[in-house]
C-alpha cells in the first residue's frame, strides 16, 4: 500500500471514530448503531498502520495488490451496514403494521360503544 493511501485510511479512520464518539455524547447516535461503524473505523486504523500484515494477508488470500484488499473490506463492511439497517428496517415495519391495527381496533370499539350509548 501506498504511503497516500495508509495515510488517507487513517485520516479517514479517524475522522469517523472520532465523529461517532461526538454524535454518541451529543444523544444524537445510539451506542448500538455505532459499533459497527467504530469498528470498521478501528479495524480500518489497524490496517494502515500495520501496511506489512494487510500485505501478506492479501497475498495469501489471492488480491492481487493490498490496496484491493482493502476496498474489499470497506465493501463487506458496507454491505453488513446495509444488512444490519435493513433488519432494523423491517422491524420498524413489522411495529407499524402492528400499531395501525391497535389503531383501527381501537377506532372500531370505541365507534361501537359510542353506537350502544346511543
Amino acid at each position: 500500500m501506498s504511503l497516500t493511501l495508509r495515510i488517507i485510511l487513517l485520516i479517514g479512520s479517524l475522522i469517523s471514530f472520532y465523529l461517532c464518539v461526538k454524535k454518541i455524547k451529543q444523544a444524537k447516535l445510539k451506542v448500538e448503531n455505532s459499533i459497527t461503524w467504530m469498528m470498521g473505523s478501528f479495524v480500518l486504523i489497524l490496517m494502515s498502520i500495520f501496511d506489512q500484515a494487510v500485505q501478506w494477508l492479501a497475498n495469501k488470500l489471492g488480491f492481487m495488490a493490498s490496496v484491493n484488499f482493502v476496498f474489499f473490506i470497506i465493501i463487506v463492511f458496507l454491505l453488513i451496514q446495509v444488512f444490519i439497517d435493513n433488519i432494523r428496517l423491517s422491524t420498524l415495519n413489522e411495529k407499524i403494521k402492528n400499531l395501525n391495527h391497535y389503531i383501527a381496533l381501537k377506532e372500531n370499539s370505541d365507534e361501537r360503544e359510542k353506537n350502544v350509548k346511543e
